[in-house]
């Protein structure tokens, strides 16, 4: 008898485990190196909106990349979440910006700064597989955004993971998006 997958609870909880030994791993050089492979590897247009995420839970930095770019002339933003709809929105960012505190023990900016439509959108995850499906923490707010801004047009979604945190196959139902890149 096959044994049967493991459902996305269990699952989530032996991909944040992996996460965490990861980081704990590459410490605060993962957000450097991210830093140099997302722009290495990422076309963008001069001036051209990309949103990042405020790190939790062992996440990759990717404040040096979102400082790098923001050095570059890219507009940079970080995700708002908008209620009741359980999507995602997207105000600029800038270092040194005082951030304010958000649900789910993350930051965001302030209310005043300007909204920006993300063509680019760092997707932060616990699991992945090479079908570019991804494990989030199980809100959805990621893949209903996914799914609002593709119609919208073009749409780059990466998500940002370390290589341990890639599995053989994520469990996707029918609403999950699929990663461009991861």
């Amino acid at each position: 008898m096959a044994e049967s997958p493991p459902d996305k609870a269990e699952l989530r909880k032996t991909s944040l485990e992996h996460r965490i030994e990861a980081h704990a791993t590459a410490g605060p050089l993962a957000g450097d190196l991210l830093a140099g492979q997302f722009i290495e590897a990422i076309e963008m247009a001069p001036g051209e909106a990309v949103a990042g995420y405020w790190p939790m839970r062992q996440e990759i930095d990717p404040v040096p990349l979102m400082k790098r770019l923001f050095a570059a002339g890219q507009a940079v933003a970080l995700p708002i979440i908008e209620k009741p709809e359980k999507t995602l929105s997207f105000r600029a960012w800038e270092p040194g910006q005082v951030l304010e505190e958000a649900d789910f023990g993350t930051s965001q900016p302030p209310i005043e700064a300007a909204a920006l439509n993300p063509r680019i959108l760092m997707v932060p995850l616990l699991a992945f597989d090479d079908r570019g499906f991804r494990l989030g923490y199980g809100g959805g707010y990621y893949d209903r955004t996914i799914a609002a801004l593709r119609p919208a047009g073009e749409l780059l979604a990466v998500g940002i993971a370390y290589d341990a945190q890639q599995i053989e196959r994520v469990p996707e139902d029918e609403f999950d998006q699929r990663l461009d890149w991861v």
